[in-house]
């Protein structure tokens, strides 16, 4: 892996944060404005997965002149940082660096217009619809306050910047050796931002975030001219047969009180012009579950149901069903470093909630196993407490959110502060909690 130094951005930015947090009486990051700088540039400037070349430059160049040990290029853009303070454990902290496919339309005076050619050579918008730029930003405040106050912990601090969370970015980092890189790990810790109240960290225990699969079908029928349909086996209709009946699935064979699963088409493509039956349909679907026993189950059905619809409807070819190898387990949170974990997170001003189970998903699990540490993850809220007034049960307070823009829509935008602000504390608190004070 390569080591060197960046352009000036992360510089700027790192000294300007080494210098508030050099202040005597100041325990935390209180340089809001730099930190909300970092944020903005990084949300103006997104880069899809594996793309991530400036974040990773900005974040080298950061913990660089921080003091870190800084190895980049792993799992293609991802960026490790070392930073050791005497004897004692070694915690990990990670953040995921890549934006998504979508056209923002927030609004924002930093919104992004960016747009760049996808892995499939097609121009795409580009925004961090999904939060990953807060994750980058409230990392690198934490490696600030951590580096400038080094009396307050001990051991080392390791940081992960990782690409393309989700799409394989896990894997690929760990597929290229990282935990090779890195010392003995005793924890993984991390955090995602939500739109929660800015002020509410959600941490539960055991299975918290769902397993991951992709599926892809194609269904395979007898292309015709658009005037004739009974000399074709169409399969649009056949794609949007399976569309309607996939949508079973859950309830109608996965029990809606025991067990949970997520089956959404997020993709259908088929034709080229109004008049040509074509003589394929292509469908991408996304599956979230969280035991072995209903994963299983969900895939099987999704297989049965494609071809159970070409048989119905003629097809000489039965369809392609493909689950994807970037699939990931069932984030599971270490019960007992939860604990230990959310009496710090509590004792750093936050409001520590169980959110349920979360059918979004996350491959840090992936780097936990990797390293053979435990994990906590927990969500972050980002959302303007004033959205929520008013809202004094869970019931309440679940109607509020889902009337908000969630991650991935075109509207997400976190609150800057007391988001960022919020973020670096937990960070520092989590770490501080399994990295001792220095001793006396």
């Amino acid at each position: 892996m390569r080591r060197r130094r960046f352009a000036r951005p992360g510089r700027r930015a790192a000294l300007r944060l080494r210098r508030a947090t050099c202040q005597p009486d100041n325990p935390t990051v209180t340089d809001t404005a730099a930190l909300a700088d970092i944020y903005r540039d990084l949300h103006s400037h997104p880069e899809l997965s594996f793309a991530e070349t400036r974040t990773a430059e900005i974040v080298a160049n950061f913990l660089t002149n921080l003091g870190f040990d800084v190895t980049t290029g792993v799992g293609g853009t991802g960026v490790i940082g070392l930073l050791g303070n005497g004897d004692g454990p070694a915690a990990l902290l990670r953040a995921d660096m890549d934006a998504l496919p979508v056209r923002e339309e927030t609004g924002l005076a930093y919104a992004s217009t960016v747009t760049t050619l996808d892995a499939a050579g097609s121009e795409v918008p580009v925004m961090h619809a999904c939060g990953h730029d807060v994750h980058v930003t409230c990392l690198l405040g934490a490696c600030a306050e951590l580096a400038q106050h080094r009396d307050t912990w001990s051991g080392t601090l390791a940081v992960i910047f990782q690409p393309a969370e989700e799409v394989a970015g896990a894997r690929k980092v760990v597929d290229d050796g990282f935990a090779d890189k890195l010392p003995r790990i005793d924890v993984v810790l991390g955090q995602h931002v939500a739109p929660i109240p800015a002020g509410v960290i959600g941490l539960r225990s055991g299975p918290a975030f769902a397993a991951s699969d992709t599926v892809d079908i194609v269904m395979r029928g007898q292309g015709s001219h658009g005037s004739r349909p009974e000399a074709s086996v169409d399969p649009i209709v056949m794609g949007a047969a399976v569309v309607m009946r996939l949508q079973t699935i859950v309830a109608r064979e996965i029990a809606p009180t025991s067990e949970s699963a997520v089956v959404t088409v997020g993709t259908f493509h088929a034709g080229s012009k109004e008049n040509i039956i074509p003589s394929e349909a292509a469908l991408g679907l996304t599956v979230r579950t969280y035991t072995d026993d209903v994963r299983d189950r969900v895939l099987a059905a999704i297989d049965r149901i494609a071809r159970g619809e070409a048989i119905a409807s003629g097809a000489s070819d039965e369809p392609l069903v493909k689950v994807s190898p970037d699939s990931f387990p069932v984030l599971i949170n270490d019960p007992d470093a939860v604990e230990r974990t959310r009496t710090a997170l509590s004792a750093s001003g936050a409001l520590v909630v169980d959110p349920g189970l979360v059918s979004g998903s996350e491959d840090i699990g992936m780097l936990a196993t990797a390293v053979n540490a435990p994990l906590v993850y927990w969500l972050l809220g980002g959302q303007d407490p004033a959205e929520y007034e008013g809202a004094t049960t869970i019931e309440e307070l679940h109607k509020r959110m889902a009337e908000l823009p969630a991650n991935h829509s075109p509207y997400f935008a976190p609150v800057i502060e007391p988001t960022l602000t919020n973020g670096v504390n937990a960070l520092v608190a989590a770490a501080r909690e399994w990295l001792p004070p220095q001793e006396s």
